[in-house]
């Protein structure tokens, strides 16, 4: 596996004292010393996107990243399951500006922000979406939220609840439920509006120039504009908490210029995030997150297999041929000039050589990513970790975007007091 990386286990740090509404509770738990300190589990993998981070901006989505797997564990280290750490992961790379999910979202062809999201909790099954929300600050909240209500069975009247949402009924449903509505102007940043101006000026160009004699510079135009460094695509965060359950996340704002009323991948079931807690068919518990361009994702539904793929001995290989196989040669997109996408997944399971103990239990997480877009940028972190490490992956030197892949990952071995697993 290329870039092996093992996270030796060390006692849990305090967690941070950042801003977050997701860090308020709980926070006594960090604060005994009276007690035997217990062994806390727990892993987090995000990503901000596949697509390109340049140089100049590396040092923010590196931090991003990291801010994010912060969140993410600092709610582990409370206690708090899989989803609701992965939940607050999310809610971290939706808030900043240097992401295209939430504020900052790329503008559609109107000049506005519409936003796709979509949360799975492995343990349950459960799923919950919204795509083409407008005014919502943080799109997984509304996801969360959904699928939440959607556990707590049928509603009046014996009808099934919603698990995806879409357009103005997705905010009207949010805003009933407690989740406060964010004006239009709020959700737009200088560097989105900046990007939607210049990308303006390039359709419009590219219109002019599409004559007969001309047919392809539209459509190179049009290339240019989707897959620039200002477009990139979905964000999304896997975790697996010390139970052994997995949840996974995606948050995106679309690409850009998009037409209004468009959803991405981030909220189509399989497509944009997977997780599924080990049972007696699936030795392993697996979680995917996708990014890319959503079209590719949605025809390949690559979250779902991918997740299918992990179940193979070899994790690098199965993730590797089914990046391969089911996503850039997939017969689905045989007419695509490139296929452009990447993922973050990870698998767990318990670690059978250690001799089994009431009070303490080990699994093994191996985590991976892989992309065939020019970079994508990730973060992990352990319970046990004093802090997150972050990595831009790039496709090695002389590699055609679209055609070719990265693939990179570790393993982690994590404690905890509570036995591993479904």
């Amino acid at each position: 596996m290329e870039d092996l990386i093992t996270c030796v286990e060390e006692q849990p740090q305090p967690p941070s004292s950042l801003p977050n509404s997701w860090t308020n509770q709980h926070s006594d738990s960090a604060q005994r010393t009276d007690e035997e300190p217990k062994a806390v589990g727990g892993f987090v993998l995000v990503h901000a996107g596949a697509g390109y981070h340049s140089e100049s901006k590396a040092k923010e989505y590196k931090h991003v990243c990291k801010r994010a797997c912060q969140r993410a564990v600092e709610r582990l280290r409370a206690g708090a399951l899989a989803m609701e750490a992965v939940a607050a992961a999310l809610v971290e790379l939706e808030d900043s500006p240097f992401t295209n999910a939430g504020m900052g979202s790329n503008l559609n062809l109107s000049g506005e922000i519409e936003c796709d999201a979509s949360i799975m909790d492995g343990k349950s099954l459960h799923y919950g979406s919204v795509g083409a929300i407008r005014g919502i600050k943080n799109p997984v909240l509304v996801a969360h939220r959904l699928l939440s209500e959607a556990q707590k069975g049928k509603l009046s009247a014996g009808r099934i609840p919603p698990c995806f949402l879409v357009g103005r009924g997705a905010h009207d449903w949010a805003v009933a439920h407690g989740i406060p509505p964010c004006p239009a102007e709020k959700m737009a940043t200088k560097f989105s509006l900046s990007a939607y101006k210049r990308n303006k000026r390039k359709m419009e160009i590219a219109e002019k120039m599409d004559t007969p004699e001309n047919p392809m510079k539209r459509r190179r135009q049009s290339s240019e504009t989707e897959n620039g460094s200002e477009c990139l695509d979905t964000v999304g965060a896997i975790v697996v908490d010390q139970e052994g359950n997995v949840a996974s996340a995606v948050s995106s704002g679309g690409l850009a210029m998009k037409h209004p009323g468009r959803v991405g991948q981030a909220a189509h079931y399989g497509c944009g995030c997977w997780a599924q807690n080990s049972c007696n068919s699936n030795p392993y518990s697996t979680a995917v997150s996708t990014s890319g361009c959503g079209e590719h994702l949605i025809r390949t539904m690559l979250a779902r297999e991918c997740s299918v793929a992990l179940q193979a001995e070899d994790a690098h290989q199965a993730l590797l041929d089914a990046m391969q196989n089911q996503f850039i040669s997939s017969p689905f997109l045989a007419s695509e000039d490139r296929v452009l996408g990447g993922v973050i997944v990870l698998r767990c399971c318990r670690c059978e050589e250690d001799p089994p103990s009431q009070d303490l239990q080990a699994s093994l997480v191996e985590f991976l990513w892989s992309h065939s877009t020019e970079s994508m940028c990730v973060g992990y972190m352990s319970a046990q970790d004093s802090r997150a490490k972050t990595h831009i992956s790039r496709l090695p030197p002389g590699a055609v975007p679209g055609h070719s892949l990265a693939i990179e990952g570790g393993v982690c071995r994590l404690t905890s007091g509570a036995q591993a697993g479904p």
